[in-house]
């Protein structure tokens, strides 16, 4: 998986590219928790949940059913104010869908683990990318400490951070 910080940074990256009416802070707030909030799977390691089971680690909360739900739960609870059912409405919540199947899509992009759950919990199959260019971060913050975790920083900064900050139209940093 790739680390927190480079999934808040794709978070950041594309709020970017959201109406800057509509961000108040805490659309950026939970953009981020959203980004990140897959990775709450590793909790089961604790109560005995193996990697490879449907509420392992990247199983169903990187599916594309969780991004929806959490995106609909998102828009329903911290922005009231916006019509149900109109253009704003659904905009958002296809944001915070987005933000949140980020996870996955960064996730299928390492060179690690078991692959993402995309379409759990309907078929478990688990997929990565053809191409997995990030290396994987170890779970847990003691084995993050060393010369592996330098160099996953190093290939998140490549792959994530630097194509994030970049905007397609005239290259310059958010």
């Amino acid at each position: 998986m790739p680390t927190i910080f480079a999934h808040a940074v794709s978070a950041v990256a594309l709020g970017s590219h959201y109406k800057r009416s509509e961000r108040p802070p805490r659309f950026w707030i939970l953009a981020i928790v959203c980004s990140v909030l897959p990775d709450i799977d590793v909790l089961g390691f604790n109560i005995g949940i193996r990697y490879g089971d449907l509420f392992g680690h990247r199983g169903i909360s990187h599916s594309l059913l969780f991004a929806l739900f959490v995106g609909l739960l998102v828009v329903l609870s911290a922005f009231r104010s916006i019509p149900r059912f109109s253009r704003q409405w659904f905009s958002m919540i296809l944001f915070f869908f987005l933000v949140t199947a980020s996870h996955g899509f960064l996730d299928a992009l390492t060179s690690g683990g078991l692959g993402i759950a995309f379409f759990s919990p309907f078929d478990t199959t688990r997929y990565f990318f053809p191409w997995t260019p990030v290396l994987v971060a170890p779970i847990g913050i003691g084995p993050f400490f060393n010369h592996r975790g330098f160099r996953v920083l190093i290939s998140e900064f490549l792959w994530i951070w630097i194509p994030s900050i970049f905007d397609d139209d005239d290259e310059s940093v958010h």
